[in-house]
This record gives structure tokens, C-alpha cells and sequence, in this order.
């Protein structure tokens, strides 16, 4: 095989591989003739299977492993002789325009990991936020599950904070009735902002039966394009007003929750458990945002891959497609509005496998273990959960990366300029 390197750009670089056909064809024969002595195919005996069957049969997928195989063999050779160091993965792609007779040609575009020189982290600034899990918040826990299993019971007065209200609505915007015919019909607890702000409060105070014409106006980023940021005429119909029943924190209540003792401290202490798990992830949230900025902060002016930050950006708009499609919602997936945001990732994570790279950082195997049987304790049967990753290799990686990445962070927190500010439960796990 032979191997060529060149220059696309300050980050870019080609490879370009020449593989004589004879040579890649006398590897397929060989792999073929390989298989057909042990090829199991009915109405032939075996090692008997003419090579014209063995051919049709495993020939594409022969192909396809063996120029695989030399292509990643030959890549892998060209990167270590030049001591590249890859960012993102190569886009190997065929190219018959630079082969010459006899030969197949394959392209090899990839980027470089940006010069970044000695790192320091002792130069940034970080706030490093801690909380702890009080009885009190246990306490308003205990209340939200008492909230989740209430019962409603119909009631003949007004409705008020905290009662389930049934409404029908049909509106007009621009000479147009919406719904067409008829009216949408929705419930929701009066105090929780499931609805729009002015409908919710038009709600408060109405009785069954009652009914309401009003202005709505709609947020510039509602879902549907044709009504966001315009004002219809809403008209509002209640057709209930229930009121809550909580349930008591009884034996009963306690086993629904998978307790089977129906103890009321072991409920607590599980209750804890998991707050204290769910405290943990939004610190480590928090702390991998300060150190984000304070890493985009002091390198902002660094020239980054080009085709990563493209990459990432469509990743990014593929997600939020993903996500708007299950809502219902359609939105085409553009990277453009991405770029910035997809600019800072790529940055923020090459310069922490950088910081991993020049300290010699290696990943924790307690730490490693620690985070599976934390994720494990979450579900019925953990160990269950425990073996599942040990037998998925790509199931694996992506928990050994997440908690690579937790200990650079922690790493870089520690050696940085650090103060540290005291939180609440409630403040801690509230989104930034």
C-alpha cells in the first residue's frame, strides 16, 4: 500500500492511500477460499461449495472487512510516522481520480488537536458550589409524592390555587377560527404554569360552567410558527373545578414506593438517597460549567478544527429536531444557529483530554466503579445493571469517558484559582 500526507489547512490534513487491485484481490480469494473450507450450505458438502456461491454468499462482506482492515492499517501507520495527534475521527472516502491503472484510491481527511503549548491551570478562575440534602428537603419530597398520588373530587364552588380545572377553548386570530369546528379541551392545576399565563389567571375564580372571552397573547417561541407572538381572542368554557385529596404517609403509601417494610426512616433515608444522588450530578453540572467558561474565557482566541465544530453543530440540531418531533413539533435540523455553542464545546473538550494529556491523568477504577453502582442503585436489580455494562463494550466506553472527564474537571477545579459558595438544596438542582 502506498501512503501520502498533505496539507489541507493549519488544522487540515489528507492521507491518501494506492492499493494495487491484484494485491487486495488475491486477499479476497484467500479470506473466500478460507471460508469455503469450513462453509456449511445446504445442497453442498462441505469444502465443496463452488467459489462462484462462496462468492455471492460472503463476498460484499469480505470486501468490505479486508479494505477496512488495510485502510485503518495504513491511516494508523501514516499518523504515528508524522506524530499527528487526530481531533475527531477521519472521513475515509473513495477516489478513483488520483489512482492510476490497477489500483484502488482512497482519501483520508482529518483534523489536528490544536498546538495549545503548557497548559496552566493555576491561571483560571472557578467557583467551586456546594449543598447538602437537609430534612427539610426530604420533607418537601415526601409532600411532591404525596402531590403525584392525590385524588380529585368534583366541587360546586370557584376554582382556586391548587384545583384541577377542565376547560374547553376555541379562539379567532386574523379572521380565522381555531379549532375549525369545535373546541380544544384541557385540564390543568391552577398555581402550576401549565398553561399560559393569561388564560391560567382568567381561570382563577371561575366556577363550572362559567365562561370567559379574553385576549391570549402567544410567546414568540411557541410551537406553532403561524400563532407565536401574535394575540387571538380566546374564549374560555369551564367545565369542572375539582379539589385534591392528599394520600397519608401510612404503610401503604410507603410500599407503593418500592419499601417493602413500610418503614417510615428506611422510606427517609431512601428519600435522601437519592437526593443526595441527584445533588451530586447538579454539582458536577455547575462545576463543569465554571470551568468551562473559565477554559473558553482564557483560550477564546485559539483556531479550532473547522469540521468538528461543523460536526458538533449538526449533532447539536439533530438533538433538539429529535426532541421537538417527540413533543410533536416539527423543526428542521440546521446547524447554523449551533455554531457558537458547538465552537465552545469542541474547545472546552479538547483542551480537557489536553490537560489530561500533558498531567498524565489516568482514569480512577474506584471512581469508574463508584459511578456504575451509583447508576446501578437506581434500578431493581443493580447488579443486573452492574453486568450489563461489564459485557457492552460501547455501553462501557461511554461511562469511562463521562467519568474521565468528571476527574479532569475536578483536577482543574482544584488547581485553579477557587472559592467556594454555599447553596441550598433547591438553589443547587435549579437549571442555570
Amino acid at each position: 500500500m502506498q501512503v501520502s500526507i498533505e496539507s489541507t489547512g493549519n488544522l487540515g490534513r489528507r492521507v491518501t492511500f494506492r492499493v494495487p487491485s491484484a494485491d487486495f484481490n488475491n486477499k479476497v480469494g484467500s479470506r473466500l477460499r478460507e471460508i469455503a473450507r469450513d462453509a456449511r450450505i445446504n445442497g453442498f458438502r462441505p469444502g465443496k461449495v463452488p467459489t462462484s456461491v462462496i462468492d455471492k454468499r460472503f463476498g460484499a462482506q469480505v470486501r468490505g472487512e479486508l479494505l477496512d482492515e488495510m485502510l485503518r492499517e495504513g491511516f494508523g501507520k501514516a499518523v504515528e510516522g508524522q506524530e499527528l495527534r487526530i481531533a475527531g475521527n477521519p472521513r475515509i472516502t473513495p477516489d478513483q481520480n488520483v489512482a492510476s491503472e490497477g489500483e484502488l484510491a482512497y482519501v483520508a481527511d482529518f483534523e489536528l488537536v490544536p498546538d495549545f503549548g503548557k497548559l496552566d491551570a493555576s491561571v483560571l478562575e472557578v467557583t467551586r458550589y456546594t449543598a447538602e440534602v437537609q430534612d427539610a428537603d426530604i420533607d418537601n419530597m415526601i409532600e411532591n409524592l404525596r402531590a403525584q398520588r392525590r385524588s380529585w373530587s368534583p366541587v360546586e364552588r370557584a376554582a382556586k390555587e391548587g384545583d384541577l380545572v377542565d376547560v374547553e377553548m376555541w379562539g379567532e386570530l386574523d379572521g380565522k377560527r381555531m379549532p375549525p369546528q369545535g373546541a380544544d379541551v384541557s385540564a390543568t392545576v391552577l398555581g402550576s404554569k401549565s398553561m399560559l399565563v393569561d388564560i391560567e389567571n382568567a381561570l382563577d375564580g371561575m366556577a363550572k360552567g362559567d365562561e370567559k372571552t379574553l385576549d391570549v397573547t402567544f410567546p414568540q417561541d411557541w410551537g406553532n410558527q403561524d400563532i407565536a407572538g401574535k394575540t387571538a381572542k380566546t374564549n374560555i368554557k369551564v367545565t369542572q373545578v375539582a379539589e385534591a385529596t392528599l394520600p397519608e404517609v401510612d404503610q401503604a403509601f410507603i410500599r407503593s414506593f418500592g419499601v417493602k417494610s413500610g418503614d417510615a426512616e428506611q422510606f427517609r433515608a431512601d428519600i435522601r438517597a437519592n437526593l443526595e444522588r441527584e445533588l451530586k450530578g447538579a454539582l458536577m453540572h455547575r462545576l463543569r460549567s465554571e470551568v468551562g467558561e473559565a477554559l473558553i474565557k482564557a483560550y477564546a482566541e485559539t483556531e479550532l478544527p473547522p469540521q468538528m465544530i461543523q460536526e458538533e453543530a449538526q449533532a447539536m440540531a439533530n438533538a433538539d429536531a429529535a426532541q421537538a418531533a417527540q413533543m410533536g413539533q416539527k423543526m428542521e435540523a440546521l446547524p447554523g444557529p449551533y455554531a457558537e455553542a458547538a465552537r465552545k464545546r469542541v474547545l472546552v473538550g479538547l483542551l480537557v483530554g489536553e490537560f489530561a494529556r500533558q498531567n498524565n491523568l489516568r482514569l480512577d477504577p474506584n471512581r469508574l466503579m463508584e459511578t456504575m453502582r451509583l447508576i446501578a442503585s437506581t434500578y431493581e436489580q443493580p447488579q443486573e445493571v452492574i453486568d450489563l455494562y461489564r459485557n457492552d463494550p460501547q455501553l462501557m466506553q461511554g461511562l469511562q469517558n463521562r467519568v474521565m472527564e468528571e476527574q479532569v474537571i475536578d483536577w482543574i477545579a482544584e488547581q485553579a484559582k477557587h472559592n467556594d459558595a454555599q447553596l441550598s438544596f433547591q438553589e443547587a438542582i435549579r437549571p442555570e
